[in-house]
């Protein structure tokens, strides 16, 4: 989301909508509920085909933007469509407060924190409790019922800022977050399951990941992205956000995708989004996006010709005051027409009828009894502090130095800039938590504690403070370093250029770690990753954890795990490169696959042929899990639609079949996994499944296809059952951008198991 320029700002606050007084009605409430719009009886698509016709042209244009104006002759009150929900209820968007009896919402941990935890179950919930919550400021007149969350972005390069925002590097991780989290928010409801709770947002489209890179900005970058990465890679969340997780809305993103904003692109939304994955919700530009394809990208002569171009190529709601302004001329000039206008406020008009916002009286609906005392309830933040613990991830832990014990371990001395932080723990995109537990309060419950910043800020640029921390080490019975980055290093707008911690932190953590008495915990706090290469070899660092920016209840969960309280079990989402990789990949280059001959190693795990300091899905635990294979098949035949389908192309190198060829309804492979905890603690086991596809260069080195956490108690066992899909989850995308299922056999790497199906194909 942008942050905007001072005239739209301005625009926001002459226009921003007055938010609503309790039980007042957003609409019907008067004497126009005898009007067909407010008839609850009438399909929605006849009520808003009513409203449309009952509303000037002016009218209709000054609802195009996110701060619709009202409609006060037919009862209809002004609205923000701006409300923010990325991991709790956000006042970043005007559309929602805190005040009164609202001070503050449950702050859960960053996205790629709980990505991390590769636990959907925990990403629905989570998405329902924030539902709750947006809910009921909602009846209380503190906040809106659209929100522009989640952002499922693919975390394509580890120096972007924005990457804590989204939930990783794997498309198949990203999509399934995606639908989960939606799921939760929008809790359809109904006879026919079309009404919504709140309405969710899947944002940027599409291969929005640069913010500003040596003086490349957002603005300006035109994204060159093969048809085969834009199938396989950058859509593949999106795409399971509106077809598996139905969500209410898409955002278009502010790059050009070669050489079209994202935003004027037909293809991409009315042909993508609408036509081929069946979007039933609305599209919105991302903030002040509109003007600055006109403003910045020059992509059109006129802003007339910028407002036409938007809704003609599908958008259907401005955040910013462009389509407000220039639509008016678009529309005398003949660049658009009334119809084009129509079809917008179709789409965004039906959202709010499904939310209930013009069924009149709230009472009537069944989530008005929610109210303040439905946020931050302790079931709420005790839900907070299980997602932060689910996230955490054990790095290293040489010779089980980890957990500590509280009997043994009486004075611990807590050290570095990230020791004692409230608001770095939540990172961006939040609202005001409930309350914070810092790192430094969370080690307090467990034992006696000796604090030292050692920096005076993030950056680090002085050892000033670097004597007292050492003298503190030495005294404690264990350490704890707290380092890692904040929103003033990785942000939106700041993408970063060194992958190492930031100013003097390594020489911190070096003589802190000599000087030590007792075992040294090092703890990074931050969403990209960190090359911390000196630490993963130093034989006197033996434990290390990252732990994203986990909450508001972050430092409870770190001193939780370093204690042995909770067991942990999250794995990282992204690869953690090394520093080089910054020298010889710019930000610039969208390419997923690694090209040799230009010693270009690619991007990600799926094809990335370079070494790393840490892998995707690494993740350490304190028992051990044992795997044995139960049930999968060896060989799946493929059946095809017609007889004379052919299983060779020039783009490929060995017989595939092209998934729109093939009977894809219940084609699936299950996978029966007996998962054993052999160790002394109870803990919580992910597993990951991975399939290698036969040989060639179009097809990734390796694919996540399906993961499932379980929780198994020490020396118990249980069963894990996978439906994994043939032309989903096997299959491959050609250079043409066209995903075919690759004819013989694929490896499955299950945990540490290794088993092999053959594909073959079949006419029926």
């Amino acid at each position: 989301m942008a942050k905007l320029t001072f005239f739209s700002l301005l625009i926001f606050l002459l226009f921003s909508p007055s938010l609503s007084h309790p039980h007042r009605p957003f609409a019907c409430g008067g004497e126009e509920r005898s009007l067909p719009f407010c008839s609850t009886s009438l399909p929605i698509s006849e009520r808003v085909k009513d409203l449309i016709g009952r509303l000037t042209l002016p009218e209709k244009i000054r609802m195009l933007v996110n701060n619709a104006s009202p409609v006060r002759r037919l009862g209809i009150r002004r609205y923000e469509w701006w409300s923010e929900a990325l991991h709790g209820v956000s006042n970043v968007g005007p559309g929602t407060r805190f005040g009164g009896k609202f001070p503050g919402a449950t702050s859960f941990p960053q996205v790629i924190s709980t990505a991390a935890s590769f636990n959907a179950s925990l990403w629905e919930e989570i998405g329902r409790v924030v539902s709750d919550e947006a809910r009921a400021m909602y009846n209380r007149g503190w906040g809106g019922l659209t929100y522009w969350s989640p952002n499922v972005n693919i975390f394509r390069d580890p120096r972007w800022g924005r990457g804590q925002e989204t939930p990783g590097e794997d498309p198949v991780l990203a999509g399934k977050y995606a639908s989960s989290y939606v799921r939760g928010l929008q809790q359809p409801y109904g006879k026919d399951g079309n009404r919504l709770k709140v309405a969710a947002c899947c944002k940027h489209y599409t291969a929005y990941d640069l913010d500003n890179w040596k003086g490349t900005d957002r603005f300006h970058f035109n994204a060159k992205v093969s048809k085969q990465d834009l199938e396989d890679t950058y859509d593949v969340p999106f795409k399971a956000c509106v077809e598996e997780g139905k969500v209410a809305s898409v955002m278009c993103s502010y790059n050009q995708v070669n050489g079209i904003p994202t935003c004027a692109d037909g293809r991409l939304l009315r042909n993508t989004i609408r036509g081929a994955w069946g979007l039933n919700g609305y599209i919105v530009s991302d903030c002040d996006s509109v003007g600055v394809l006109y403003d910045f990208q020059h992509y059109t002569s006129t802003p007339e010709d910028a407002a036409a171009d938007a809704i003609k190529a599908g958008l259907d709601l401005d955040c910013g005051p462009f389509l407000a302004v220039h639509t008016g001329k678009a529309l005398r000039s003949g660049k658009l027409s009334e119809v084009d206008v129509n079809g917008a406020l179709t789409n965004t008009l039906t959202v709010q009828m499904r939310l209930g916002m013009f069924d009149g009286d709230l009472s009537t609906q069944p989530f008005d009894h929610l109210g303040p005392r439905d946020v931050c309830t302790q079931p709420h933040q005790e839900l907070a502090l299980e997602a932060a613990r689910q996230g955490i991830v054990l790095l290293k832990n040489h010779r089980h130095a980890l957990p500590l014990s509280p009997g043994r371990i009486r004075t611990v001395a807590v050290i570095g800039p990230n020791s004692n932080v409230t608001a770095t723990m939540i990172g961006n995109y939040a609202g005001i938590p409930c309350e914070y537990t810092t790192p430094l309060q969370g080690i307090a419950m467990y034992a006696k504690t000796i604090h030292q910043p050692g920096c005076d800020s993030i950056a680090c640029d002085s050892d000033r403070l670097f004597g007292a921390a050492t003298d503190a080490a030495r005294q404690a019975d264990a350490t704890v370093l707290f380092m890692g980055l904040d929103q003033s290093i990785e942000a939106e707008t700041l993408d970063r250029e060194s992958l190492l911690l930031p100013g003097r932190q390594q020489e911190l953590v070096t003589k802190v770690t000599m000087a030590s008495k007792g075992p040294t915990v090092l703890v990074l706090m931050c969403g990209g990753p960190i090359d911390v290469s000196f630490a993963k070899t130093h034989h006197r660092i033996p434990s290390i954890f990252w732990v994203g920016y986990p909450g508001q209840a972050g430092g409870r969960a770190i001193a939780d795990v370093i204690f042995g309280e909770f067991n942990p079990g999250g794995r990282l989402p992204v690869t953690w490169y090394p520093h080089e990789f910054t020298s010889t990949v710019p930000m610039t280059s969208m390419g997923m696959r690694s090209d040799p001959s230009k010693g270009y190693p690619g991007r990600t795990y799926r094809f990335y042929n370079g070494e790393v300091v840490y892998p995707f899905g690494h993740g350490l635990t304190y028992t051990k899990f044992v795997h044995t294979l139960a049930q999968a098949p060896t060989m799946v035949s493929v059946p095809l639609v017609g007889h004379r389908v052919p299983l060779h192309n020039a783009t490929i190198s060995g017989p595939a079949v092209r998934v729109t060829h093939a009977r894809c309804s219940g084609l699936a492979v299950g996978v029966h996994v007996d998962v054993k905890n052999v160790g002394s603690k109870d803990g919580a086991h992910t597993l990951l499944i991975y399939s290698v596809p036969p040989a060639g260069q179009w097809a990734p080195r390796k694919q996540l296809v399906a993961f499932q956490k379980v929780h198994v108690p020490s020396k118990s066992q249980t069963r894990i059952r996978f439906s994994i899909h043939v032309c989903k989850h096997l299959s491959v995308v050609d250079s043409y951008g066209i995903r075919r299922i690759p004819i013989g056999e694929h490896s499955l790497q299950i945990g540490d198991l290794t088993h092999s199906i053959s594909l073959h194909a079949e006419t029926v």
